[in-house]
């Protein structure tokens, strides 16, 4: 194979989505078929010091900017996702649904699927649309359309057909929830503001750990798994150099992740979702021993007297002592001493890569404020105790979410992008509660009501802002327009939105997509979608780390099937409503324009020519050249709070807040400082102490995955080999894992290779047992975003959705964060061959080695 032969493009295989890249690569093309997918040359057009190349020093080490993307397994493989035999290759319609009769919802999800043309498919869509509008209005079109999928920006990924919605009137937004910081966004916000995010400044944060820190709690995260899919194998470059330096590494976890397994100096496992057990203890301890920063409290803190209170029984007779704690959190008392001891004594930071039971379980903002009450009683700010994170670094443009040295520019081809942007909808639904929405028989004068706007980059006052649906003479939703379908198995109580898109209600489902996967088969109408791979585009990348750049992507190889972009499948709706909407909706612009005026409003067109930017195809900006002088995490807010005071009314660190206290002075579940929630009216029985825990004596441990990002890439051939992927059952399929402690494997009388349900009353999903001591006795693990391969859908799963299973209530009373981790399973061996009797059909189902074929699903 000559190079001549070989044709190389670009293409960031990142997925955070929203036009915010990372893990470019270089795609080698030969005879119109993707060969090899490698790292990203940052200095084929560039020298070093053109891109002014930094250099972090540290204790007579350098660590410095690579040369090259750190691109993770998942960018390697990513070109199997484009040639799936589960692709969606031509639209489709369920066969008893018809639009002029019968629609059959009852059925979504049983019945299958006949294929007709784009004219047909398009036909129907308009119609409905139309059909939909004059019947009910606008806000009766329910756009389901956020998720981590590809990162595209002419053709984003999700989101393209609101564009086009609002020029008839509006539509009603699914609202995106901050899924992976669920905790900060709800409860650290009450404490310090940090909007949009509600986590730490990470100014600098690279070298303060390094030059600074001694000991690192990476709590309820893991360094070699959940970066993947934002910054490659950075993360996991930068926890190897600090284990050079002589920095300790401590992981706070149930489990012993992919990352605690390689780093950790030490594993502290703790149960699922009792970590506020144990930091009320630690703060316990250094109350008790006076091991805490007082005079640093009494300048930067508001509130802290209420909240010792607290901690030392004052307020309820209930001490929060190691020996408390213990019962409820599964940590030896001299162990939380140890830690209380050892965190105050050396210069400790905490570091997240987000996800996991600490963040994305029931009261999970309790966690999450008592991290940053923690911290401030030692000192946050001062050198070497700061919050780091390793993922999602300069989310939505911030120079604040950056712990590496600083580029000149943050880039963003906004002129470009053509999906959805988080910001105020006059009609939206939060995502957490759609099944209630649509289930519950609400109307305009009997509307379901929750506080917060729930896009995650509101400030912590919105929280307290009183929303309805349906809006004041607006109808319900009737209609779903969906380019994000995996609600099933990303989201909590994925049984209940089964039920949802199963209601009467609901007349429509149009779901366009790459993959016939999850949420797909409860659609009437299948869009075919491209991979990235086959379109043309514009992109950045600002989460790698080492540089930020913009990134011409070229089409690789021609669409798949009849697939087309989402852009270009609104593009055709709108043709369909006269030449007058198309011309508002694409401005007259071609997809060249698109790519150009991305170019042109990104920031880099201060530095060089479009022509140039094409000829080279790339930009790399150059690393600020005062990046060292940036300060490091809080430490302006350390060395003079009112100089630099935090995002709250009086500037500080506030234990208690006067805000929960007024707006919501009846929550038990947030009240106005944090505290131990054992039950409350959300969550009455989803802790092991209740007399529910008798019939499900598990909690869940339901991780990003290790092997997919959210409900991507289950499929990959490659990645379903590994042992720790798929557990291949007696009947040759291939389970989704399930990690048992020896001791649970015995009590259950299982071992690795044997099939088993999880469940509770909200149905079951089946797995295959890995017998391991990298999980503590009584926690269950089973990562999150398996593919659904329903066996009576509602009900159970043989694909180990565990999802279906979460619960359907929120956070808690006030908070509709998402609860997908550490909640209550029981775990029961089965008999597959016995259950494929009951259900031959679903047992039967056609497969290759990427799973389940949409063959099925095809008359």
């Amino acid at each position: 194979m000559g190079n001549e032969e070989i044709k190389t493009y670009y293409k960031g295989l990142g997925f955070c989505g929203g036009g915010v890249n990372s893990n470019t690569c270089e795609v080698d093309v030969r005879d119109g078929r993707i060969v090899r997918t490698r790292p990203f040359r940052y200095d084929k057009h560039y020298t070093p010091e053109q891109m002014n190349a930094w250099t972090i020093h540290a204790k007579g080490t350098e660590y410095k900017a690579s040369m090259k993307s750190l691109i993770p397994p998942f960018s390697l493989v990513y070109k199997k996702r484009a040639y799936s035999t589960n692709r969606i290759l031509y639209p489709l319609k369920r066969i008893d649904w018809d639009p002029n009769g019968e629609r059959n919802p009852q059925n979504r999800g049983k019945s299958k699927f006949e294929r007709i043309s784009w004219d047909e498919a398009l036909d129907i869509l308009v119609s409905e649309i139309r059909r939909i509008h004059k019947l009910y209005g606008p806000y009766s079109i329910y756009c389901q359309i956020d998720g981590h999928g590809e990162t595209k920006t002419v053709h984003a990924a999700h989101g393209c057909q609101t564009n086009l919605l609002d020029l008839f009137g509006g539509y009603t937004y699914q609202g995106r929830q901050p899924d992976s910081w669920e905790g900060w966004h709800w409860g650290a916000k009450h404490v310090w503001g940090q909007a949009p995010l509600g986590q730490a400044d990470q100014y600098n944060l690279w070298m303060d750990v390094a030059q600074n820190t001694e000991m690192l709690l990476l709590w309820g995260c893991d360094m070699e798994t959940t970066t993947w899919s934002w910054e490659g194998q950075q993360s996991s470059k930068l926890c190897y150099w600090f284990t050079d330096l002589g920095i300790k590494q401590v992981y706070v976890c149930p489990d012993v992740n992919y990352g605690a397994a390689v780093h950790a100096d030490k594993w502290i496992p703790v149960k699922p979702n009792t970590d506020a057990a144990l930091q009320l203890a630690v703060i316990y301890t250094w109350l008790d021993e006076g091991l805490w920063d007082r005079e640093y409290v009494e300048t930067h803190a508001y509130g802290y007297d209420i909240f010792f209170d607290y901690v030392l029984g004052k307020e309820d007779g209930v001490p929060k002592t190691p020996k408390w704690a213990e019962g409820k959190c599964g940590v030896p008392s001299r162990q939380i001493k140890a830690l209380a001891r050892a965190w105050h004594k050396n210069r400790t930071a905490i570091g997240h890569g987000n996800g996991g039971s600490y963040i994305r379980s029931i009261y999970s903002h309790e966690p999450a404020r008592l991290e940053v009450l923690a911290m401030c009683m030692q000192a946050i700010g001062k050198p070497g105790r700061n919050v780091m994170k390793f993922i999602e670094w300069q989310m939505m443009g911030q120079k604040s979410a950056m712990p590496g040295p600083r580029s000149e520019l943050i880039p963003y081809p906004g002129g470009a992008y053509k999906g959805w942007l988080m910001g105020f909808k006059k009609s939206f639904i939060p995502k957490t509660m759609f099944p209630e929405a649509v289930t519950g028989g609400w109307t305009a004068e009997n509307p379901l009501t929750w506080y917060s706007f729930p896009d995650a980059s509101f400030p912590a006052d919105q929280q307290f802002y009183h929303y309805q649906y349906p809006l004041p003479g607006a109808e319900p939703i009737h209609m779903i327009w969906s380019d994000a379908p995996c609600w099933t198995t990303c989201w909590n109580g994925g049984n209940a939105a089964i039920e949802a898109y199963r209601h009467p209600s609901i007349e429509f489902i149009c779901t366009e997509h790459i993959w016939f996967e999850n949420d797909c088969q409860f659609a009437d109408l299948l869009l075919p979608v491209n991979t990235k791979f086959e379109e043309e585009d514009i992109n950045c990348d600002t989460s790698s780390g080492d540089f930020n750049y913009i990134v011409y992507e070229g089409r690789c190889i021609d669409p798949i099937g009849e697939s087309k972009s989402d852009y270009e499948i609104a593009c055709e709706v709108a043709k369909r409503f006269g030449p007058i909407i198309y011309e508002q909706f694409t401005h007259g612009e071609s997809i060249e324009d698109s790519i150009r005026a991305g170019f042109e409003t990104s920031g880099c067109q201060e530095y060089l020519d479009y022509d140039e930017f094409r000829e080279k195809e790339y930009f790399i900006i150059p690393t600020a050249k005062d990046w060292e002088d940036d300060p490091r995490g809080h430490a302006p807010f350390a060395e003079d709070p009112q100089a630099h005071p935090m995002q709250t009314k009086n500037g500080l660190i506030n234990f208690y807040s006067e805000e929960l206290a007024a707006h919501f002075p009846d929550d038990k579940e947030r009240p106005p400082y944090p505290q131990w929630v054992e039950a409350g009216i959300n969550h009455p029985s989803e802790r092991l102490g209740t007399p529910r825990a008798e019939r499900y004596p598990y909690l869940i441990v339901s991780n990003h995955p290790r092997w997919r990002c959210h409900a991507q890439l289950d499929d990959i051939t490659w990645l379903r080999e590994i042992e720790t992927c798929k557990v291949e059952g007696p009947d040759g399929y291939l389970y989704e894992p399930v990690w048992l402690n020896p001791v649970d494997a015995e009590r259950e009388g299982v071992r690795t290779g044997d099939v088993v349900k999880i469940f509770n009353e909200r149905g079951w999903v089946l797995g295959g047992v890995y017998v391991t001591e990298r999980i503590m006795p009584g926690s269950v693990l089973q990562d999150h975003g398996a593919r659904v391969d329903a066996i009576v859908a509602g009900k159970s799963d043989r694909g180990g959705a565990n999802n279906l299973i979460a619960p359907t209530a929120t956070t808690s009373k006030n908070a509709v964060g998402e609860v997908t981790s550490g909640f209550l399973v029981g775990i029961e061996k089965v008999d597959v061959f016995k259950l494929a009797e009951e259900h031959p059909e679903e047992f039967g189902r056609q497969r290759d080695d990427g799973g389940v074929l949409i063959d099925n699903w095809i008359v």
